[in-house]
């Protein structure tokens, strides 16, 4: 099932795409990564929907990837009298702890943390930022706001600090319960929701360990300040456009997206774009030209995977959704320009050994002409070191561990290949040339650039390269040491 794109795409799973025959057409589509939102999928339906994902990958012999998405901690205000209230614009409106039927000057607020954290001058934002106000003053059991923008709110609707750094994790116990679950079911991503600071990464890492890769979502102020040290604590990041298109001005998002896509990059960490990209197709066969210029945008700037939600959760043609974007992501990678335009960023390689000869790898692949360069890789190390570079030729992993292919299906790139560890360094050209020819990546009289770490399965210790011809059978005509 060789793609014919480099950047990945991540569809979200739900009642419109929660049957085995549907996964099995989105992954026809095009899917590589399925997510599954925690926030509404039950500990059964997450079950059911992994089993179906796996049936569906060794069915048709191909990793996928399953992304779970934890629901983090959400921060709601209490009922109002009639289930609404009209607020309004320059009055002072009250957040109180005390739990009681909420009127247009007052709302119960059951979060004792925002009270401890708030302070005057910072902004709060109800139901997705309609309501916007500013702290004037608060107490250990009451908030005082000015209205900015008032309007009809209803009950229980989300508020929003985007100024203010509260004393709280990234996981609720309902997210500790979920997270013991997905674990045991052998999920291959973690998204982290609500993540303030690397050191929240950290802490989640004592409970994920190594039995899956971490993904850190940027959707707050706070994660965008302290964005360096949550690339360096995490597997990978997304770029969670809605929640930070509420918490920040809205004009800000493009440049950060930008940001925090070059940042990942050059940390050799995958980047996920995500949100609203193409959000007509939920009930539209095609979408807008501004959508198709906003995915075009994510696959130039170099984004590792993109990513549908409702349009393939419960949207009314997931199939088409799935189908646009891998036909997006195709032209935009056939461009003239796609070369010159993605690698305008420069990735200066870290100074180890292992980089070097990652770099090295794209150097003599481009001077030689080659067809492919396949990497050997346990951990998934190797490929992701290889493929930080965003090399003009495919990517071939090969590994032997079934954890890591599913793990790199997230990654730009790189086509796995789950196949024994070789015996001795000729068994290793031979296997890379009879694979590369094999999967369609190279021809006879092509050649391909094979790197690994030796002895085998040796984390991070990329240190070998080899270059090897194909001949017309799929076996090695000449090899260059």
């Amino acid at each position: 099932m060789r793609r014919n794109r480099r950047v990945k795409v991540v569809a979200t799973l739900g009642p419109a795409t929660s049957s085995t025959e549907m996964i099995e057409r989105l992954f026809l589509a095009g899917v590589d990564v399925f997510r599954i939102n925690m926030s509404h999928a039950t500990r059964e339906t997450t079950r059911s929907l992994i089993n179906s994902v796996r049936w569906v990958a060794k069915r048709h012999r191909h990793p996928i990837g399953v992304l779970a998405d934890l629901q983090g901690p959400k921060f709601r205000i209490g009922e109002f009298h009639g289930g609404r209230a009209f607020i309004n614009d320059g009055a002072i409106f009250r957040f109180v702890l005390e739990e009681k039927p909420g009127s247009s000057e007052s709302v119960f607020l059951p979060h004792p943390q925002i009270f401890a954290a708030v302070q005057p001058g910072h902004k709060l934002l109800l139901d997705d930022g309609k309501i916007r106000m500013r702290v004037v003053g608060s107490t250990c059991d009451s908030i005082a706001a000015q209205v900015l923008v008032g309007g009809a709110l209803a009950s229980r609707k989300g508020i929003s600090l985007p100024d203010t750094l509260l004393p709280v994790g990234p996981l609720t116990e309902k997210d500790r319960a979920d997270l013991i679950h997905i674990l045991k079911l052998g999920v291959d991503w973690i998204a982290l929701s609500f993540v303030q600071r690397g050191d929240d990464v950290h802490e989640s890492r004592k409970i994920i360990g190594d039995r899956a890769a971490v993904l850190a979502k940027i959707e707050k102020p706070s994660a965008v300040t302290d964005l360096d040290a949550i690339i360096a604590a995490s597997d990978g990041c997304m770029v969670a456009r809605g929640d930070l298109g509420v918490e920040m001005p809205v004009e800000r998002v493009p440049g950060l997206q930008k940001q925090i896509t070059r940042k990942a990059r050059a940390a050799g960490k995958p980047v996920v774009v995500a949100t609203q990209m193409l959000e007509s197709m939920i009930s539209s066969p095609v979408p807008t030209r501004a959508e198709v210029s906003d995915v075009a945008t994510a696959v130039f700037d170099g984004a590792d995977a993109v990513m549908l939600s409702a349009e393939s959760a419960v949207g009314q043609y997931p199939v088409e959704a799935i189908q646009m974007m891998d036909r997006i992501a195709i032209e935009v990678e056939g461009d003239p320009s796609y070369d010159a335009v993605i690698h305008a960023t420069q990735t200066t390689p870290q100074p180890t050994a292992a980089d070097a000869i990652a770099a090295a790898a794209h150097a003599i692949a481009y001077t030689v002409k080659l067809a492919a360069i396949v990497c050997y890789t346990a951990t998934g190390s190797t490929a992701m070191r290889v493929t930080r570079g965003r090399p003009a030729l495919p990517i071939i992993g090969l590994t032997p561990i079934e954890a890591t292919a599913r793990r790199l299906s997230l990654a730009w790139g790189i086509q796995t290949v789950l196949t024994e560890d070789p015996q001795n360094l000729s068994d290793m050209v031979r296997k890379a040339c009879r694979i590369a020819f094999d999967e369609g990546f190279a021809s006879p009289g092509e050649g391909v650039l094979i790197t690994a770490g030796v002895p085998m399965g040796s984390p991070g210790a990329t240190n070998m390269i080899r270059i090897a011809f194909v001949d017309k059978d799929g076996a090695p005509m000449a090899e260059i040491i």
